[in-house]
């Protein structure tokens, strides 16, 4: 029998759904008494255990022991380990592992440390070196190191759930915030998971962590995966359709549980000291609805019993603020199943949404830019010549017009390069930067439809610019002040990743190289050693700086963008005379440079965001209910009215209390409201043509606030608004 293939061959990638949500269904609404009912007389643990995990180790020992006699063949040399911070250690060539490394610098190293990362790659602890190398050790609070751990946590979870279940596992990738994986539910008198299956699930988890497995990586052919996984009609899809004939990719052991996964892993299940799950949902194999219907179970593991508290009181935290919650209670949005994903905004909601609206107009204004409108909707030859038709046509939403196809545009640039090829252009109008807060329509899965953080519908403050190559720097440059300006009026800070060259890319990889190699020094100009690299995760058309926010819970979002474009002003043939050309008639014209860019990104997940970020705390100059104006009796709803009147005349929102309650309870009701400023007024401040002022942020003007003229009250209140500070004080 021939030997297996080295460990340094690169094993076939099999990368899960690139949008972890895309699968999502809604859950079906189901007898919760039932459904409790069976999974209370469901046994812990089948037994016996399924057929299909006996007769999946006996072929994986017997192909590992065939693994370690090839190893040992291996000749053994020494090797230069070369550690981050410069220094080298010496080591054998498939002997020394980046444990024994950990071990030598010190024990408690050893105890934290999750993954390696050997010559930039991802590299399990117990792995023996092959040669050589650069060598980093990777603790759980590192991103990367907490993506292993989850993927780790994600097949002990698998495993509960064969346990538990006897099911057939799909994927169980890692999240941004945990993990989840997907599974056929087949011989159960209800094959749903639900909240009553939780405590089976982490006691499983827990047991199989207290056992220390140890996680074991082995590459297997194609012929002996297709074996292994027989019982297994999802995992032979995957098999048969991303691994080519004569390769292999890696399996990867823990116990009973032997997964389909390219790694790498944790040392052994006992580095996961804290496990919860945390939901579950209905979803498709594979995210598509012409597919088999699967349980998708969600989960979150630490390496300390104190981070899940902790993650618990922000869970708690995180609900107080859910921009869904304030939505409702602050009546600025809703949505309908008449039209999924597409939100109705009410007149308060409407108020925040034009506000941002105004202040990215206002920049424009300031910044050179020119605003255009184009269509919703497109001629699929449109698509054709952008490339979105190849690339992304199963996210747009097509129609049948006149015998011929047709789609709601998913983005703005494609229209973009209409308008700047509708006319000759010259080198003296460069740069044009062109912005649209166009409407774009992106047909997201049902199942993974979250409030405005995941809609179909949404508005993006777009803008391409058209530029010669020489003008990129400046227009990169300029970008990141734009950016930086309106993120600090929300008081986020923020971190940059670059997004390489995908595997579907369009162009040349010479072009690409020449483009990443300008973003690269772009951030690097502006922003030195403070931005990451994210391997092959830039758009289809070109790589791009993607910036993450942090929000108030130290949340990431990742709302702006700048993408790097040579492909679409090629496909669109767009041109320009350059100065040469302008005195050489016979000189062909020259190409533009595109440049993708948004901030704010989709208006409604922004909103979703800062709506969090402030937990319905709204800063002046962004809020929907900036004053209300209270009159301490019945003679005063005149002068309270004219009070209104005058703050609305000078263009900020100002309501009035004239309900029957008594005055404290119409106080309580304005700060439960929201409102930034309660004015009170009664016969004293008639008399004076005043107010008297309560801070919904100052606790010593609530029990009784400060008397100011009126007059005065609508200049302060016209400056914070212009100032767009967060800190709601007049000055």
């Amino acid at each position: 029998m021939a030997h297996p293939v080295a460990s340094s061959s690169h094993p076939v990638q099999i990368s899960a759904l690139a949008n972890p949500h895309a699968g999502d269904v809604k859950k079906p609404k189901e007898k919760k008494d039932k459904a409790a009912t069976v999974a209370a007389q469901h046994p812990l643990e089948l037994q016996p255990p399924p057929a299909y995990i006996d007769q999946r180790i006996k072929l994986f020992e017997k192909l590992q022991s065939e693994y370690i006699a090839y190893t040992k063949s291996q000749p053994r040399e020494e090797i230069t380990i070369t550690m981050r911070d410069g220094s080298q250690r010496k080591g054998t060539s498939w002997e020394t592992s980046p444990m024994d490394i950990a071990k030598e610098v010190s024990k408690s190293l050893s105890e934290r440390v999750v993954i390696a990362k050997v010559d930039d790659d991802l590299w399990d602890l117990e792995r023996p070196l092959e040669g050589s190398c650069k060598l980093e050790l990777l603790e759980f609070e590192h991103p990367e190191g907490k993506r292993v751990f989850w993927h780790s946590s994600a097949h002990v979870l698998g495993e509960a759930a064969e346990r538990h279940y006897g099911c057939h596992l799909c994927i169980g990738p890692p999240t941004e915030d945990g993990f989840f994986y997907e599974m056929a539910i087949e011989d159960r008198q209800v094959p749903v998971v639900t909240n009553a299956d939780y405590p089976a699930l982490e006691k499983l988890s827990e047991s199989a962590a207290k056992d220390k497995q140890k996680f074991e990586r082995l590459l297997v052919s194609k012929e002996n995966l297709l074996e292994m996984f027989a019982y297994n009609k999802y995992k032979k899809y995957l098999i048969e359709s991303k691994i080519p004939d004569g390769t292999s990719t890696t399996v990867y052991r823990c116990g009973p549980m032997v997964d389909l996964c390219v790694g790498p892993h944790i040392p052994h299940t006992g580095k996961i000291k804290a496990f919860m799950v945390t939901k579950n949902s209905a979803s498709y194999f594979l995210g598509d609805s012409k597919n088999d219907s699967l349980q998708r179970v969600y989960g979150i593991s630490f390496p300390d019993k104190k981070q899940l508290a902790e993650y618990k009181a922000f869970l708690a935290e995180a609900a107080k603020r859910d921009h869904r919650k304030i939505g409702r209670e602050q009546e600025l949005f809703f949505f309908n199943d008449l039209s999924p994903g597409s939100c109705f905004f009410l007149p308060h909601g409407t108020r925040i949404y034009n506000t941002l609206v105004e202040l990215m107009r206002s920049e424009y204004l300031k910044r050179g830019y020119q605003e255009v409108i184009s269509p919703n909707m497109y001629n699929s030859k449109l698509w054709e010549t952008s490339g979105h038709w190849q690339n992304y046509k199963d996210d747009m939403f097509t129609l049948d017009v006149e015998k011929e196809k047709w789609a709601l545009k998913p983005m703005n640039c494609p229209g973009h390069c209409l308008i700047f090829d509708s006319r000759d252009r010259s080198y003296k109008e460069l740069p044009i930067r062109m912005a649209e807060f166009g409407i774009v329509h992106r047909n997201e899965a049902s199942g993974a439809l979250t409030g405005l953080t995941r809609v179909r519908r949404f508005m993006q403050d777009d803008t391409h610019v058209f530029c010669m190559p020489s003008q990129i720097s400046e227009e990169i440059a300029a970008l990141f002040d734009f950016m930086e300006h309106i993120y600090g009026m929300f008081g986020f800070e923020f971190r940059m990743e670059l997004s390489t060259r995908p595997e579907n890319y369009l162009g040349t990889i010479e072009t690409w190289d020449v483009a990443e190699a300008q973003l690269k020094e772009a951030l690097e100009a502006h922003h030195p050693g403070q931005w990451q690299i994210n391997p092959g995760d830039g758009a289809f058309y070109g790589p791009k700086i993607d910036i993450y926010i942090r929000d108030a819970l130290r949340r990431s979002f990742q709302c702006a963008t700048i993408q790097l474009d040579f492909q679409l002003p090629e496909r669109f043939n767009l041109k320009y005379r350059s100065a040469d050309e302008m005195t050489n008639p016979d000189k062909p014209p020259s190409r533009p440079v595109m440049i993708h860019r948004a901030i704010l990104g989709s208006l409604e997940r922004f909103i979703a965001i800062i709506t969090e970020h402030f937990g319905g705390k709204w800063p002046f100059w962004l809020s929907p209910r900036q004053v209300l104006v209270i009159p301490v009796a019945v003679p005063y709803r005149e002068y309270a009215q004219q009070v209104a009147d005058k703050l609305q005349g000078l263009g900020l929102f100002a309501d009035v209390d004239n309900g029957a309650d008594t005055l404290p309870k119409k106080i309580r009701n304005g700060e439960v409201s929201q409102y930034n400023f309660i004015l009170v007024v009664g016969q004293e401040e008639l008399d004076s043509q005043s107010v008297n002022v309560r801070n919904r942020d100052d606790v010593g003007t609530k029990s009784k606030g400060e008397m100011v003229p009126l007059q005065e009250v609508g200049d302060k209140l016209v400056a914070l608004k212009d100032s767009k500070s967060i800190k709601n004080k007049l000055v």
